[in-house]
């Protein structure tokens, strides 16, 4: 079965999205920030053909912030990330990866998917991950993690094995959460409004 690359983002609402990076830019400049990251990951993956995967976008509510890209929607599952996340690797080989992490290196999501672990995950230098793929999972793989803290990597990694899951973690890369990781891409041409 061909796997399955699913992007998890929230819809761009100001207030309710990138709140961290809020606190220093303001609420509408962050659900702008956060769209464009977003976008910036689709273009890459859409063009990408390295990954033979198929490619769908997952978001907490309908939105058409992103209907100009060629890519199946769908809505996430309620509940906790890990809730959300456990519901859609039920489907089989699949790699999630966040929409918080616009710039990770194809290569690094390729050698998560090539993975012969259970559980393969990308992290992230915030002590969390920016992308998890699954060969096999369990109800409790989640069981305990603390999200959006350092300790989630950490957690989920103790989870899974407590489960009987093979883990094996990636390359590091970064999100962005607040204005110190934005400053890492600054630079970058697709960023500026």
């Amino acid at each position: 079965m061909r796997p399955a690359i699913l992007v998890f983002a929230k819809a761009p609402r100001p207030g309710l999205v990138k709140t961290r990076l809020a606190r220093t830019c303001g609420a509408e400049r962050a659900a702008e920030i956060h769209h464009k990251m977003v976008s910036h990951l689709l273009t890459r993956l859409l063009a990408d053909r390295t990954l033979e995967a198929d490619l769908e976008l997952h978001t907490d509510i309908s939105t058409d912030a992103w209907s100009a890209f060629n890519v199946t929607q769908h809505l996430q599952t309620k509940g906790n990330l890990g809730e959300r996340m456990y519901h859609a690797l039920q489907r089989g080989r699949i790699l999630i990866v966040g929409g918080d992490a616009p710039t990770v290196p194809l290569p690094f999501l390729k050698q998560l998917l090539e993975s012969p672990a259970d559980i393969a995950l990308g992290p992230t230098t915030d002590g969390g991950y920016y992308a998890i793929h699954a060969r096999r999972t369990h109800p409790d793989m989640f069981a305990g993690v603390e999200w959006s803290t350092a300790r989630a990597l950490e957690q989920t990694v103790t989870a899974c094995r407590a489960c009987g899951l093979a883990v094996e973690t990636g390359e590091t890369w970064f999100d962005i959460d607040t204005e110190t990781d934005l400053e890492r891409i600054r630079t970058e041409s697709w960023l500026h409004l």
